[in-house]
């Protein structure tokens, strides 16, 4: 009991802890999903040969990995990164919380179908009334938020680049120069209020995951069913949607704090990383709002059945793998303003 209330404790006074401690918490969460999966797998198949069920876990880890790096997933954990590093905060747990909201509503659906309720069919199916409610709840939340974060960003970029010609002219530089004010900041502070820290985007990831709109969830859960009916035990059923969360978990985990320790070289090192800033933070903004253009384009063509040729177009785009372009293009950023760093020290 003194153990669970030192933990209870910690976890309320977390923002105080060292950034190293609270890495530790969340890749051990990351590491206990793992383990969770393994165990889960290993008691639904023990005393009994399941091979299938063993492929199966690896395949639905292989889809996390895979979902992971969707563009949706990579501009929302970028961008709202990118916001709290502005505001002077260590967001390490941004790709955590958002993948466990995401998988989280998997994890729902896993339990429904190995529970035998065929209610989970009918939110699959295309055309059905519960398809296309979670669809257009899932749609639209991550289309506005993805809206409200890259005019947000939008406007960081726009003051980053002023006071890149400002400095290049020879001008100075104030940190909070790079913070986003003006009339947009001003205009989204308040709706964007309520994201204040990084678990807040577990709920913006939960109803991302609302719209069962990606091959790959619909995929996983396809399987489970299909696993159910070859005899595959509950236990060993439930290692589906747990592996595909661990996966999805640990990628989006890195992927947040590589984001947040090059946000954060960015911002807090002003003087030689003015432009690297400005392009990252365009990148992020330009990102986002092209998602949230695609994904505004086909909730208004579901929601109110249009027929035009614009969102009829927006809505068939697939961006499955798109987010890998995303990950290379910062990585190309960063380890080009690296290169130039040395060179810079060199010649000094």
């Amino acid at each position: 009991m003194t153990a669970l209330t030192e933990f209870a404790t910690m976890y309320r006074e977390r923002e105080t802890l060292s950034l190293r401690t609270r890495l530790l918490f969340t890749f051990g969460a990351v590491a206990a999903l793992h383990v969770a999966a393994v165990v889960l797998l290993i008691a639904g198949t023990a005393g009994a040969a399941q091979p299938l069920a063993l492929g199966l876990v690896i395949t639905a880890y292989v889809a996390g990995i895979k979902h992971s790096y969707d563009w949706d997933h990579i501009a929302a954990i970028d961008n709202s990164t990118r916001k709290f590093v502005a505001q002077r905060k260590d967001p390490v747990s941004v790709g955590f919380a958002f993948s466990l909201g995401h998988s989280s509503v998997v994890i729902l659906a896993g339990l429904l179908v190995v529970a035998g309720a065929t209610l989970i069919g009918q939110f699959m199916e295309d055309g059905t009334t519960g398809n296309k409610v979670l669809g257009l709840i899932g749609s639209g939340v991550s289309g506005l938020f993805l809206l409200a974060m890259g005019l947000f960003n939008g406007s960081a970029f726009v003051r980053a680049s002023q006071v890149y010609r400002r400095v290049q002219a020879g001008g100075g530089v104030r940190p909070e120069d790079l913070e986003a004010k003006g009339f947009v900041a001003r205009l989204l502070a308040k709706p964007l209020s309520k994201v204040e820290r990084p678990r807040n985007i577990y709920v913006i990831g939960f109803l991302f995951g609302l719209g069962f709109d990606t091959a790959t969830t619909i995929g996983l859960l396809v399987i489970t069913t299909t696993a159910s009916l070859a005899g595959v035990s509950p236990l060993a059923l439930m290692a589906l949607p747990l592996a595909f969360t661990a996966a999805m978990t640990l990628c989006d985990s890195i992927n947040g704090v590589a984001m947040m320790k090059m946000y954060k070289s960015a911002i807090h090192n002003p003087q030689r990383k003015l432009g690297f800033n400005a392009v990252i933070t365009g990148i992020s903004a330009v990102s986002a709002l092209f998602i949230a253009v695609i994904t505004l384009g086909g909730f208004f063509n579901s929601a109110f059945e249009l027929g035009d040729p614009l969102t009829t177009w927006l809505a068939g785009i697939d961006l499955g793998d798109a987010g890998l372009i995303l990950v290379g293009l910062f990585v190309l950023v960063w380890a080009v303003s690296a290169m130039r760093g040395r060179h810079a020290r060199a010649g000094a």
